[in-house]
């Protein structure tokens, strides 16, 4: 998987000359090295990636508009017009044509800019008043939370059924006066399941609250998973009290980063997100994002995306996606040991050992140990999935080794987990989460501290602590997983 020190260099400081191109070139290859291998098809997550024919497409189009600032729609009305026709053809494929909203830099910014467009909103509508909660299904992505931090406002999480679907009767008894939005996923992140969209909707409409469809993964899935029958539930602005919609473009619509897209029902909710300053000595300010730089390259990627696998591309390629899932789906029902969570329609799954026996842990780091990087996750302790084109053709590869593992988890039942890569959902088998809280923010310091060290600094030794109270903690039932 390739070295993963972070190597810093003593006074270090902005070369004297400048270095000749062929050379920066070579050492970016080469520090390339130690990253992740993704092409190979053993990585579930983090790159979007499609064959080569497309990423030339994509980096042609980037590089296009490499140096165009798009913080100035008037200065460049070609990336104005390509953001326009990118909105049109996605409010009509969202069902509602006459559907607005704006790109932004990834699903995180359109989160952010949701969340703050229904206070700002609220604000208006109540004259002043508004409420401070988001109701989330539990499964929501961190940056719901991130949005609440930011924005001075909370999260709550709702409770999810045996099927990991947000519980719609402890929504209702959660919803009060402070409620400000509920939000649901299209789906999950953690295990490729859509919440009841319809449901929930009924219950927001009743307390005229908005709804906001966290479909960041699926938005470019759910579509043509419904053309191929894969999917027929709505969940888009067809639901009355739908109100917003996230997706990102450089997820499975195949763009480059970052391109995502946060759309509403009407301009009643998007002219909140606009910010405008009449202050500043340079001018009127104005600015539909949180971005004031938005680099032109990734809105040309986008529509390039967009332009190249049409209806027609997109649809084939959600087909082999959904049906790689199912060879896997297959798989992991042919084995007793092992069990899903919920029971997935599209491209992702998560899946454990009933019971946690053997420890699904040990099963990942003999899997990590193969060269496969392993998405861990908690509450509860499983693997997670999310089948990209590269991991088709070693999905066979990827069984085997789970079989290996699990022979071997079996044959050594004393094995520990080791708590590698214990960064994303490594809370599972910590009770006392503040602590952890504390430990992550010195490890980040060490990341983000001044370069003085000759030595590489690695990230492992830092985290050493993670394993031990891995192995402190494994006795009280308690489930420990990370990913980075």
């Amino acid at each position: 998987m390739g070295n993963k020190n972070f190597i810093a260099m003593k006074n270090l400081q902005i070369p004297e000359k400048g270095r000749e191109p062929s050379d920066i070139l070579k050492e970016l290859e080469e520090r390339r090295g130690a990253d992740i291998h993704w092409k190979d098809g053993r990585t579930w997550s983090l790159v979007y990636y499609m064959n080569e024919e497309h990423q030339d497409l994509l980096q042609k189009a980037y590089t296009t508009y490499f140096s165009e600032n798009y913080l100035n729609a008037f200065a460049f009305p070609s990336l104005k017009q390509m953001e326009s026709e990118i909105l049109s053809m996605v409010a009509k494929m969202l069902n509602k044509p006459d559907a607005v909203g704006t790109l932004s830099s990834g699903g995180t910014e359109s989160i952010i800019l949701a969340m703050a467009t229904y206070r700002d909103w609220a604000r208006k509508k109540n004259k002043g008043n508004h409420g401070s909660e988001i109701l989330a299904t539990a499964t929501v992505h961190p940056a719901f939370e991130k949005a609440a931090h930011l924005l001075g406002l909370k999260l709550a999480r709702v409770p999810v059924n045996e099927n990991a679907e947000i519980d719609v009767n402890a929504l209702s008894r959660m919803i009060s006066q402070k409620t400000l939005v509920v939000v649901v996923g299209a789906p999950s992140y953690p295990y490729g399941i859509v919440d009841p969209v319809e449901e929930v909707a009924k219950v927001t409409l009743a307390h005229k609250l908005p709804l906001h469809v966290d479909a960041c993964v699926g938005g470019f899935i759910l579509p043509w998973a419904e053309k191929l029958g894969y999917w027929t539930t709505p969940w888009d602005f067809r639901v009355p009290g739908v109100t917003s919609i996230s997706l990102d473009i450089h997820k499975f619509g195949f763009s480059a980063k970052g391109a995502s897209l946060i759309m509403y029902r009407s301009m009643e909710y998007l002219r909140n997100q606009f910010f405008i300053s009449t202050e500043f000595r340079g001018g009127v300010f104005v600015s539909p994002t949180i971005l004031g730089t938005r680099p032109g390259g990734a809105i040309a990627a986008a529509w390039a995306t967009i332009q190249h696998l049409g209806q027609e591309g997109y649809i084939e390629n959600t087909r082999k996606l959904i049906e790689g899932k199912k060879r896997l789906q297959a798989f992991f029902e042919s084995l007793p040991e092992f069990e899903l969570i919920g029971e997935p329609k599209l491209n992702l799954l998560a899946y454990r050992t009933k019971g946690n026996k053997p420890d699904i842990f040990v099963i990942a780091d003999f899997l990590e140990d193969r060269g496969w990087l392993v998405d861990r996750q908690q509450l509860p302790a499983c693997i997670h999935l999310t089948v990209l084109p590269s991991n088709l053709p070693v999905i066979d590869n990827y069984t085997q080794d789970v079989r290996d593992a699990l022979e071997f988890a079996l044959a050594n039942p004393k094995a520990e987990a080791k708590g590698n890569a214990a960064m994303y959902g490594m809370m599972a088998r910590i009770p006392f989460r503040g602590m952890v809280e504390k430990n992550l923010i010195k490890l980040f310091e060490k990341l983000y501290q001044p370069a003085v060290e000759e030595e590489p600094a690695k990230l492992s030794n830092d985290s050493k602590w993670l394993g031990r109270l891995n192995r402190l903690l494994a006795r009280s039932g308690r489930l420990f997983s990370g990913r980075v």
